[in-house]
């Protein structure tokens, strides 16, 4: 079991802030935009999808897992109110989003399931956001200049990815969900989840018009294929989830702890 607290962030939101915000860098705003188009519609899945398999539960499941799963959508929530008005100052921005409206389509394509089946795809997103979350809270330094209020967003985002990244597998394992169905869906997922974020920052960056500048693929190869890069770094965390009786916590970090001691004025725990 894991304690989760629901957190108000104090940050303005209100303020448009610059096209090419994360320290000037045309890739990351445009990779960081097309991650956050996803997540309105991606956290409500979550949502929706732990709160059903949690209530599918039998009782002394139920009652084990009840503060978990508060927690879990009490944050999830407060993610997706953050990044709605995060995106609607990328769309007077003039960008587009295509994700969040064929993501939708896609979960369509679920009604009728068992339940299991969305708490296994969420498990995997969850896996995925927390390999993330973890590599950029041990390289914050990949926002360099970037405003501190939205420095902070991402940072504290990430932090409670990596706080609540178990409980989607608990609830699908309490529900009796199959190990093979775990990893099928996670094979799904990593080939979903990439594809749609290279095809929206491309989006972005066209929209931008820095699609082809050498600046962009530039920071693109420094910080997805570099030593100390997303890709190379995430491959072994990454690879665990295949691992038989695999769970979020073997791949126990304290950044996210950390973090959340080392900003507690950025924050308000409200409940």
């Amino acid at each position: 079991m894991t304690d989760l607290v629901v957190r108000r962030l104090l940050i303005d939101l209100e303020a448009p802030f610059d096209r090419h915000w994360c320290g000037g860098d045309a890739f990351l705003s445009a990779w960081f935009n097309a991650l956050s188009m996803s997540f309105p519609v991606g956290e409500q899945f979550f949502i929706d999808s732990v709160r059903n398999g949690h209530k599918a539960l039998p009782p002394d499941r139920h009652a084990a897992l009840k503060d978990e799963v508060q927690g879990f959508v009490g944050q999830e929530a407060t993610h997706r109110r953050i990044h709605a008005l995060f995106n609607g100052h990328l769309e007077r921005q003039g960008f587009v989003n295509d994700w969040g409206p064929k993501a939708l389509e896609r979960m369509k394509l679920l009604e009728g399931f068992d339940v299991r089946h969305p708490v296994a795809i969420t498990a995997a997103n969850e896996h995925f956001t927390a390999i993330f979350a973890d590599w950029l809270l041990a390289h914050p330094e990949v926002f360099g200049s970037a405003e501190p209020r939205l420095r902070t967003m991402w940072l504290w985002h990430a932090a409670e990815e990596s706080e609540h990244k178990s409980t989607a597998l608990d609830v699908y394992r309490a529900l009796g969900g199959d190990e093979g169905w775990r990893r099928t869906w996670f094979r799904r997922v990593t080939i979903i989840f990439l594809t749609d974020t290279v095809i929206q920052t491309v989006k972005n960056l066209r929209r931008d018009g820095t699609l082809w500048r050498w600046s962009t693929w530039r920071s693109a190869a420094r910080h997805l294929l570099a030593r100390d890069g997303l890709l190379r770094e995430s491959f072994k965390p990454w690879r665990a989830y295949f691992r038989e009786g695999f769970h979020p916590n073997d791949l126990h970090s304290d950044l996210a702890e950390r973090w959340l001691a080392d900003n507690a004025n950025a924050y308000r725990p409200v409940n």
